[in-house]
């Protein structure tokens, strides 16, 4: 009897530990339209090892780099655990994190990258001699990844980022900015006939930034991301603050369980190429409680490129809620990219400040993907300098001097089915325009919802074109004797066709 007790005893306990674990996050996921696989914790060993104990100098200008990797290989051996960056200002290069470490930012930390670019260059691609850059902090093929704490991790992407003299000088006055980028040397491409585009290239001697390409094009496209988990399972990142990303701030790939939670990205909104987040092909994954401020897309969508985003599987079982997301192309976004597919995600509790876009669906022939059980409510959306709900099948990704063009030569294949998608609840002010819709002749965006819906201050109503099979049940648009309604056949408004 005194053993049956005690084996009793101890179900109890592990049962106790197990409903603790999973109710950590449990509390977002409570009364969703429909269920979706939760995230689970990511736990690492307790142990811990300070990289000042491998040398490190917290003096902005030492490179630690070998430091922090001693720290890491030390932690590996000994099963994982924390690797502690400490109050103060850190430089380094590359970090390349392995199973089990988590990377530890306590408060006051500043992890700094280096400006010498040839850190980050991998060798030849032996296919046509091109190169590319590692992202600054990466890992692939690991389990159990962190990135957590209070401080700050910093790309340093003036010195990769080109600038539109269009974009900074005429349209947001920041004639501080381009002074600053020339007074850095660099080197100028006409963007129109009036503006122009500096490139980071011939940069001045003194500054000893040396050029990694033989031309200021080729270099552009060598631009890394900040972060970037790739083939992985269990990654956290958590409280940290990412800011000035040569790339892209956060790139979690082919990732099965990830948590980002009270994350800050800090992003200047005339940052080319400047997203703050993009999951691709990820399942299982919860985004909650960041403010982000991004100089391009801010949550975003990513399900890859024609067969291969097929392969690496649908980004499903999302939860994206108690974000902010202030200046960005799109507040929430899918695109462009989709074609493994967008299976139950949620949008919920949310607000977009100042945004281009409040929730941005963009793709076009051979990138796109099919929807399912997309959800967006409980979504407050303010000063959106576009539109606050947008749909483009036939989008171009163009990169700074080019023209744009989608990645495959099948155009036939591919196409985006933008359908499915619920959007309730939700109040807008002041949009340039309130939606915009546009399909693809053969391919039309359908099986919309749209259900207590308020736009207000709105200065064009909507634009709908090859789109069917669109509800709108209790939906508003004020004031509206200034706006216009253009559209498709067969469109329902409060119960009645327009």
């Amino acid at each position: 009897m005194r053993n049956k007790l005690i084996i009793t005893a101890l179900a109890a306990m592990l049962a106790a530990t197990g409903s603790a674990q999973e109710s950590k996050y449990s509390h977002y996921y409570r009364n969703l339209p429909i269920e979706i696989e939760q995230v689970k914790p990511v736990e690492f060993p307790k142990n811990a090892l300070n990289i000042a104990q491998f040398g490190a100098v917290a003096d902005g200008e030492t490179l630690c780099t070998k430091a922090i990797e001693a720290a890491i290989d030390s932690l590996s051996k000994m099963g994982g655990g924390h690797v502690i960056i400490p109050r103060g200002t850190w430089k380094t290069g590359p970090i390349v994190l392995k199973s089990n470490i988590d990377l530890n930012l306590r408060k006051g930390a500043v992890l700094v990258f280096s400006e010498n670019k040839e850190l980050y260059v991998q060798k030849n691609d032996p296919r046509d001699g091109s190169k590319k850059c590692n992202a600054l902090i990466r890992a692939s093929k690991c389990e159990n990844i962190g990135i957590t704490g209070q401080g700050v991790i910093d790309g340093q992407g003036f010195i990769w980022r080109p600038i539109k003299e269009k974009k900074v000088v005429r349209d947001g006055g920041l004639q501080e900015v381009w002074d600053a980028a020339m007074e850095l040397g660099g080197t100028l491409r006409q963007d129109d006939k009036t503006y122009r585009l500096w490139y980071p290239f011939n940069l001045k001697p003194e500054l000893g930034i040396p050029n990694i390409a033989a031309t200021a094009e080729i270099q552009e496209k060598m631009r890394p991301h900040l972060i970037n988990i790739t083939d992985s399972r269990n990654v956290v990142v958590e409280g940290v603050t990412l800011r000035n990303s040569p790339k892209f701030h956060l790139v979690p790939t082919r990732i099965q369980n990830l948590i980002i939670e009270n994350v800050t990205i800090d992003c200047p909104w005339w940052a080319q190429n400047g997203d703050a987040m993009d999951p691709g092909n990820v399942q299982v994954a919860l985004i909650a409680g960041c403010h982000v401020s991004a100089g391009d897309d801010g949550i975003c969508m990513k399900g890859g490129v024609g067969e291969k985003g097929v392969q690496a599987g649908p980004q499903r079982d999302f939860l994206i809620t108690n974000d902010t997301v202030y200046r960005a192309h799109g507040g929430f976004v899918i695109g462009s990219e989709f074609s493994g597919g967008m299976q139950r995600i949620i949008v919920k509790d949310c607000m977009f400040d100042g945004t281009d876009i409040g929730c941005r669906f963009k793709s076009a022939p051979g990138r796109g993907g099919w929807c399912e059980h997309i959800y967006c409510y409980n979504i407050v959306m303010k000063n959106i300098r576009e539109s606050a709900i947008f749909f483009e099948s036939g989008y171009a990704d163009r990169s700074a001097g080019g023209r744009g063009a989608t990645d495959s030569d099948d155009k036939t294949a591919f196409y985006p089915d933008w359908s499915n998608v619920t959007f309730k609840d939700i109040t807008c002010v002041n949009p340039q325009q309130a939606v915009d819709i546009t399909g693809i002749k053969g391919k039309p965006v359908h099986d919309l919802s749209f259900e207590n819906v308020s736009f207000y201050g709105v200065k064009t109503g909507m634009s709908i074109d090859y789109a069917e099979n669109l509800t709108f049940k209790n939906c508003t648009i004020t004031p509206a004797k200034e706006n216009t309604i253009k559209h498709s056949s067969g469109i329902m408004w409060n119960g009645e066709e327009l």
